[in-house]
């Protein structure tokens, strides 16, 4: 009698989970097989039917393409200094702005409200602002400053270290708030005997501070490497990929790859690397972060 009982309580569990079971295999698991399958045959726009196997000639040929290999070098570059800039500017944030400032809650705002706009407002913006014609403001204010102008999005050294700086002024605020969050929630009592122990306020934040931290910088952390490794709308915005392929990532060299050039085999055989890379990275990150959060607790 138990066993039935407890059988019709899983087959009701498991019935309100089957529209979203549905979902993500319709929505995510079939795309991603889909994807593998065509990475491994000449699937391309001039070849869309009676598909043959070529095992894994495109994923060879994917280490043979310039555009490719730029857009997965600067992928981890952009996500590298945007997790660290972002994880620790956040942070700096968080606590400056936790204090009984009378403004507080008015810079709290300021500092959020770019992470409420799209990217893509985000690149018109800062397209127009570092613009070298006589209409940016940026290149304005140095040119009345006797300075010479800066090419920051023409300029190949340049072009990705200044789509990064929009990116990090856009969600800092963002990573600023989770951080507040779990901020607000440390007891008070906790710093009060830190005082009476004559802890210092550097001392705090070692060791009272940053360690109830572990969870909401791991959040930041991994959201911020992730989202930084596909990167692309902020790109499309800004340069294009270009000056060249200084600003390539692999999501836009994805799409060139598939959607401009035709060669779909060839983007499939990116996404699917893509896919491992990213899951490898978040699977090392977790682990370097628990194994950090033990040792600082």
């Amino acid at each position: 009698m138990v066993r039935i009982k407890l059988l019709r309580r899983e087959l009701s569990y498991g019935m309100l989970i089957m529209p979203a079971l549905v979902f993500y295999l319709v929505f995510s698991v079939y795309p991603f097989l889909s994807m593998f399958y065509y990475s491994v045959t000449d699937y391309s726009i001039s070849k869309m039917t009676h598909l043959n196997y070529v095992g894994f000639k495109n994923y060879v040929s994917m280490f043979n393409n310039d555009m490719l290999v730029a857009g997965f070098k600067n992928s981890l570059i952009y996500a590298l200094i945007m997790t660290v800039f972002q994880t620790a500017l956040g942070l700096v944030l968080a606590i400056f702005l936790d204090r009984k400032l009378f403004s507080r809650n008015v810079l709290r705002s300021v500092f959020f409200l770019p992470a409420v706009f799209s990217p893509l407002i985000i690149g018109f913006l800062w397209n127009y602002l570092m613009s070298t014609s006589d209409f940016g403001l940026i290149n304005k204010g140095l040119t009345a400053l006797g300075l010479a102008k800066i090419n920051f999005l023409g300029d190949a050294d340049l072009a990705l270290y200044s789509v990064v700086l929009t990116q990090l002024w856009q969600w800092t605020g963002w990573a600023m708030v989770i951080f507040l969050a779990n901020l607000q929630s440390i007891p008070k009592d906790l710093y009060e005997a830190a005082d009476i122990d004559g802890a210092s306020a550097w001392k705090q934040f070692w060791k009272v501070t940053l360690p109830l931290m572990q969870p909401s910088v791991n959040v930041v952390a991994v959201t911020a490497m992730i989202g930084g490794l596909k990167v692309f709308d902020i790109i499309l915005a800004l340069t294009d990929g270009g000056p060249g392929n200084a600003t390539q990532t692999i999501m836009t060299a994805y799409m060139k790859t598939s959607f401009n050039e035709g060669f779909y085999s060839k983007g499939a055989a990116s996404g699917v690397v893509f896919f491992f890379v990213v899951m490898l990275i978040t699977t090392v990150m977790m682990r370097v972060l628990g194994k950090w959060g033990n040792r600082i607790q």
